[in-house]
């Protein structure tokens, strides 16, 4: 597939652009500060208001360091426990502001099936099922989530190459397969709690995350 142009329907990549940049403050519950430029798009091919925010200075010599963060209202915002969202989102944004790069805040609610299916797997989850079982028993994409959107923002804001900041090696695959150079790929912390340990595990077991859960938690999601 020649770089320039995505798999999915062969859009060309420089179809979209900036549609609007504007600088905003961000404070987060623990107190930490950070400006970032928030910038807006056209031309998306889902047509969903994704948004980038460009953080610390994305130019520096090094690939600048890019993370793909599907949206989680229950954790980016409520502080649910039952995912480790919110505060990867949170490390997310300190890591890149101090080496300079892009989040990419992606709208994919319950990686792309929405808030109202995802609470409903919630309570197959409550009944026994883990967080791709539960999917699948509606119907529904295991992960539906397509990176397309992604590498057409990040052509429109000139990132020709990045370091990856995630633990899901689709995100990386994914964007390789849409002609971006994806030169090394950092691993997220890891946030395990008694609330999320069996959706780790269930993301480290089913889809090869780079989680590495304690023994202890390990066992527990087992148990569970």
């Amino acid at each position: 597939m020649d770089a320039t142009t995505l798999s999915a329907g062969h859009t060309p990549l420089a179809d979209a652009s900036v549609r609007t940049r504007v600088t905003i403050p961000l404070r987060f519950a623990d107190g930490y500060e950070v400006t970032a430029e928030a910038v807006t798009f056209r031309g998306l091919a889902d047509g969903r208001e994704h948004v980038a925010l460009v953080l610390g200075d994305p130019s520096a010599p090094t690939a600048p360091l890019v993370r793909l963060h599907s949206e989680c209202l229950t954790g980016d915002v409520f502080g649910s426990a039952r995912c480790d969202c919110g505060p990867q989102l949170r490390e997310a944004v300190q890591r890149i502001a101090e080496t300079g790069g892009v989040l990419l805040y992606l709208r994919q609610e319950g990686r792309g099936i929405g808030l109202y299916n995802k609470l409903d797997a919630y309570a197959l989850q409550d009944a026994g099922l883990d967080t791709y079982e539960a999917n699948t028993a509606l119907g529904l994409p295991e992960d539906g989530r397509d990176y397309t959107a992604a590498a057409q923002m990040l052509t429109a804001l000139g990132v020709t190459e990045l370091d990856l900041l995630t633990n899901n090696p689709d995100k990386a695959q994914q964007l390789r397969d849409l002609g971006v150079a994806v030169r090394f790929v950092r691993p997220t912390g890891v946030f395990a709690t008694d609330s999320n340990v069996r959706y780790l595990h269930a993301k480290a077991e089913h889809t090869h995350h780079t989680i590495e859960l304690p023994a202890t938690a390990a066992l527990a999601a087992l148990a569970g």
